[in-house]
């Protein structure tokens, strides 16, 4: 269970008020009033906690679990112990995170900034803004309303930063403009110079980047993670976007809605993702590639070709997963013949 030195709870919360909060109605013959303390995994819930199911190789603790209340699917409903109310919806995992965002809301922001907060007198700051100890903030610069600017930010001159934003500890951000609720973690860098040169046996020539990042409203950026300005078009980085920590995304780099950056992810220079592409973890994209809507690429996956909208590719170099589930499958076959006895 979160831990209280941490995490403040909103609760106790009525069933009736949980039930409201999923968009159901409570389970019948229980009493809408009674009361439930907190959130709980499973296997650690007792009879006043909220826990949920999602995923059924969890089957055997939810049997098990002391849970007063559970969120689950109704294919499930019937493995619940008898002492377990429930609350049946199509998706679960969603539905808990709504639930445990309001017993655990954000924590209210302290408007103003700290003295030694550094902020150039031509910056704008919108109401109800935080700026906390030791952030910078540069000429021109131009925070919304409701936003956190984390200890040790900067957030460099002519920036545009929409409302509701939070930008955590030690992040650097130029040369960017972002929409509102975007969530910036520590130490991610954006708008730093792409990687653009031109190279030479006489001298690597470095090409300016005159671009900018554009980032959309609602994106999270991971921390440590670096998206790099254009070179003369700007990088953009799509509404909605989740983007893991260490994170690379090049020069001129696009990402439609939705896209999912599992860690370690690296993209080339003028590469463009349609909506909701998944890349797992250390999955790696050459440059001027196009990646379909709906494209699922696999971790650590190379890939060096356009990819279809709705494919789903693995591998190194990444090929349709159903080859490379064959190739995968052929090489241990072959790893499991008798080596030949000189080998031995």
């Amino acid at each position: 269970m979160p831990d209280s030195r941490f995490f403040s709870s909103a609760g106790p919360f009525s069933l009736a008020d949980i039930a409201a909060i999923a968009g159901v109605a409570p389970p019948e013959a229980a009493d809408p009033g009674r009361s439930f303390a907190d959130i709980a995994p499973l296997d650690q819930a007792e009879a006043n906690h909220v826990s949920f199911l999602d995923n059924r190789k969890y089957l055997p603790v939810f049997e098990k679990s002391k849970a007063g209340l559970c969120i689950v699917h109704p294919d499930v409903a019937e493995r619940a112990p008898a002492s377990m109310l429930l609350l049946q919806v199509d998706k679960p995992y969603r539905v808990y995170a709504r639930i445990a965002a309001a017993f655990y809301p954000p924590r209210p922001i302290a408007p103003g900034i700290s003295p030694s907060a550094s902020v150039d007198a031509s910056a704008k700051i919108g109401g109800g803004t935080c700026v906390e100890a030791g952030a910078v903030v540069g000429a021109g610069a131009e925070i919304g309303e409701r936003c956190v600017i984390g200890p040790n930010a900067v957030i460099g001159p002519s920036v545009v930063i929409g409302n509701d934003c939070r930008i955590d500890a030690g992040a650097s951000l130029s040369h960017c403009i972002l929409g509102s609720r975007v969530i910036v973690y520590p130490g991610a860098r954006i708008g730093q110079d792409g990687f653009g040169f031109h190279p030479d046996p006489e001298g690597h020539l470095r090409v300016p980047q005159l671009g900018r990042v554009v980032v959309q409203d609602d994106v999270e950026i991971g921390a440590n993670t670096t998206i790099d300005r254009g070179t003369n078009a700007d990088t953009v980085i799509g509404a909605g976007c989740m983007i893991d920590n260490l994170v690379q995304i090049a020069h001129n780099v696009e990402l439609g809605r939705g896209c999912v950056l599992a860690a370690q992810v690296g993209i080339s220079g003028s590469t463009k993702l349609g909506d909701y592409v998944f890349i797992g973890g250390q999955g790696g994209l050459t440059g001027h590639l196009t990646i379909g809507t709906g494209a699922r690429i696999g971790a650590q996956s190379g890939v060096m070709r356009d990819i279809a909208p709705g494919e789903t590719v693995g591998g190194s170099p990444a090929v349709p997963v159903v080859q490379f589930h064959r190739q995968t499958t052929a090489i241990a076959k072959l790893a499991k013949k008798r080596a030949p006895s000189g080998d031995r």
